[in-house]
């Protein structure tokens, strides 16, 4: 099993406490949505390491520890000038460089730079908030409200029939492939809900003996995929144009390109091809 799928992972352990006094933690900056990192060796550098670059980092905060290492985050204005060697990258590029546990401590960085950038004053009155101390939090003390950051649920389905397993082609996907239908918990919504509305929204389908899989958090910006196996019930496959733009029943031996080992969305084909039935002759 993937390590993004394992809970906990041993590896990284989340903290907001403050950094331990004379700590060099390794770093994780954000410019905008680009992790910046070094182009060759140990994609991130240590705080020190990045100073000694050149790279001008006014404040790092705590993200916790990696192997036993302090590791931290910085977001950085658009606007800051890189050292030689260095590059910023979309995160969803770097997946698939960045080793193990690492990729888990990225993402959670990337949402919590995101909520640095979003969170300098209320959107109540528009004053100026304050982090608090040992918590992934701001204050605004004039309206004495505290403010954490927002995760969005989402759910993602494999809708099965035997051998058989739908799958859908939205626009944003890399061309030729087929991923699972996927969507937003609305307001007052369970995740089951959700799960028998997007599937008939995006596909037209009617599902039952719904079976929670695995949960995956997912930085662009700030989801948390929720996966489930669900079976086919009934009715014919119509893809919400506005949405989808094919669906169609795949044998499990006989699969298009689809999204890779990092994404829930691959766990869950992989997981459902372990245990499906297999068609016989």
């Amino acid at each position: 099993m993937s390590y993004l799928f394992r809970s906990p992972d041993p590896a990284f352990v989340p903290s907001a406490a403050p950094l331990p006094e004379g700590a060099d933690p390794l770093l994780l900056a954000f410019r905008g949505q680009n992790l910046v990192h070094r182009e060759s060796g140990l994609l991130a550098p240590t705080v020190a390491e990045a100073a000694a670059a050149g790279l001008v980092v006014e404040e790092v905060l705590p993200l916790g520890t990696l192997e036993g290492r302090a590791i931290a985050f910085a977001s950085l204005p658009a606007d800051t000038k890189l050292p030689d060697g260095y590059a910023a990258s979309s995160l969803r590029r770097l997946m698939f460089t960045l080793e193990g546990s690492l990729v888990g401590a990225a993402a959670l960085a990337s949402q919590l730079a995101a909520f640095e950038e979003i969170t300098r004053f209320c959107g109540g009155c528009g004053g100026p908030l304050v982090r608090k101390a040992g918590e992934r939090a701001k204050r605004c003390e004039r309206d004495d409200r505290d403010i954490y950051p927002q995760v969005a649920p989402c759910v993602i389905v494999l809708i099965h029939d035997g051998s058989r397993v739908v799958l859908a082609r939205a626009p944003r996907l890399p061309a030729g492939m087929y991923a699972l239908v996927a969507g937003f918990v609305e307001p007052g919504e369970t995740l089951e809900d959700c799960v028998h509305r997007e599937v008939k929204e995006e596909v037209g389908l009617e599902v039952g003996d719904l079976r929670y899989v695995a949960s995956q958090p997912w930085p662009f910006p700030s989801q948390l995929m929720v996966g489930f196996f669900a079976r086919y019930r009934g009715g014919d496959i119509v893809p919400d144009p506005s949405e989808i733009d094919d669906a169609a029943w795949f044998d499990i031996a006989d699969l298009p390109m689809i999204p890779p080992p990092f994404s829930v969305a691959r766990f869950l084909i992989d997981e459902y091809m372990r245990l499906a039935p297999k068609k016989e002759g």
